[in-house]
């Protein structure tokens, strides 16, 4: 059973402050981006990558991998208009039955607990989304400036990797594109396939804003300790 990590750098580095993405911002002296791929290929050392990267990005990622020394196997490809079309380029090549993973490049502290768990999960249902639970008391805000209470009993918050049986997602995404398709999963539900959960990561976060980076650096060194 082959195995196909699509790592997504698509993002923009404007909520951290920076001209560079803020996949390649260094974290423990090295681009967060690597951080994802280590995480893969310490779990499965066989796994193809596939990193997605803006078109403007791919000759500063090639130099990167060369200057980290990383495999040449890790087949770069360049993203689209949106998150859907650049997981459509990722994800061309995958063979039914491949595993897919699709993961947030900035999602750097995924570990491979969390990796294996949505591999077992997806091989046997198909699919495998890993969420947490919403801890803090939610509200939702009216037209009208009022707001009202929600339950988030069960409600849940999405991560990353959402994981695949080949043959569950590459029908999905030869369907048109949709602007509700918010992640994988959605595309695969619109495509009446339904979607497996698992239990994701407090820390497994996207790295979004500079306290984010200094969470990060703070749970590497716990991880060094």
């Amino acid at each position: 059973m082959g195995k196909l990590a699509v790592i997504v750098a698509g993002g923009s580095g404007l909520r951290m402050g920076n001209e560079l993405p803020k996949q390649f911002l260094l974290l423990e002296g090295k681009p967060i981006l690597l951080h994802s791929i280590d995480a893969f290929l310490k779990t499965y050392p066989d796994i193809k990558i596939h990193l997605v990267i803006p078109k403007q990005y791919i000759e500063y990622t090639e130099e990167l991998l060369r200057n980290f020394e990383y495999n040449s196997s890790i087949q770069i490809i360049e993203g689209g208009e949106t998150r859907f079309h650049s997981v459509k380029n990722g994800i061309a090549g995958a063979q039914n039955g491949d595993i897919v993973f699709v993961h947030d490049a900035v999602r750097c502290l995924v570990s491979p607990q969390l990796i294996e768990r949505c591999f077992t999960t997806a091989v046997k249902e198909g699919s495998a989304i890993p969420v947490v639970p919403i801890r803090d008391s939610m509200r939702r805000l009216s037209d009208d400036g009022h707001s009202e209470v929600v339950s988030r009993e069960h409600l849940y918050a999405v991560q990353t990797p959402q994981t695949f049986k080949a043959e569950v997602l590459l029908p999905a995404f030869e369907i048109p594109y949709n602007v509700a398709f918010t992640d994988e999963a959605t595309v695969v539900e619109y495509a009446n396939e339904k979607v497996s959960i698992v239990e994701g990561e407090e820390q497994n976060i996207k790295i979004t804003y500079p306290e984010d980076l200094l969470y990060a650096k703070w749970r590497l060194s716990l991880q060094k300790a």
